[in-house]
């Protein structure tokens, strides 16, 4: 009996997890489908969410293009989430990958656009993590992050001291071939940096 109960606690945990992160995303952001309106994303163009989560972003990506959405997650509940919305919204270009950023093995100079929206301060090793996303990039294809600001001002979001500041992103960025192409605040919180991957 005991061993039950502890499963419906785990469940319960996760799904407050998934109400919190829509919600959470949902006060703070922009609608999802304006910031992707916004994007260089053309109908035809692949793209890749690497940190899926619920598919806040995963949905509307999927929506704007008739090609193929990468979906990208290590728990394999949040990729079931993605799958049901897919279904309701009769979506079926959306694939669904489990795995950490560190570990991306999607083919390399296939993807036009690549949304990182709050993943990048969970990823072990940022640099590794931008590399890879630089090598399935095509020439000329884009890269939007999102996060929290550094800030100590800010009390919402992660810990201080995971938190990636704009400009050592961007200097992340530039150490490995991208070029910045447009920052932009959001809120007091989140800052979001567009960036590109230029000819060698």
């Amino acid at each position: 009996m005991n061993h039950m109960h502890h499963y419906n606690d785990t469940d319960q945990k996760f799904l407050n997890k998934i109400a919190f992160l829509d919600n959470r995303q949902r006060e703070h952001l922009i609608p999802p489908e304006t910031l992707i309106r916004q994007m260089p994303i053309q109908t035809e163009h692949t793209l890749l969410d690497v940190g899926a989560g619920t598919g806040y972003f995963t949905i509307p990506m999927a929506e704007n293009t008739s090609s193929k959405v990468y979906a990208m997650d290590p728990d394999r509940r949040m990729l079931s989430v993605i799958e049901e919305k897919a279904k309701e919204k009769g979506l079926t270009n959306i694939e669904l990958i489990q795995d950490y950023i560190e570990n991306l093995s999607i083919q390399n100079n296939s993807i036009d656009f690549v949304m990182a929206s709050l993943i990048l301060h969970e990823v072990s090793s940022l640099t590794k993590a931008l590399s890879n996303i630089f090598e399935v990039l095509k020439t000329g294809g884009h890269l939007l992050c999102l996060e929290y600001e550094k800030d100590d001002k800010i009390i919402e979001g992660p810990p201080m001291s995971i938190r990636i500041g704009s400009e050592d992103l961007e200097k992340a960025l530039a150490l490995i071939g991208f070029e910045i192409v447009k920052y932009t605040k959001i809120n007091d919180a989140i800052y979001t940096v567009l960036a590109i991957k230029k000819e060698k």
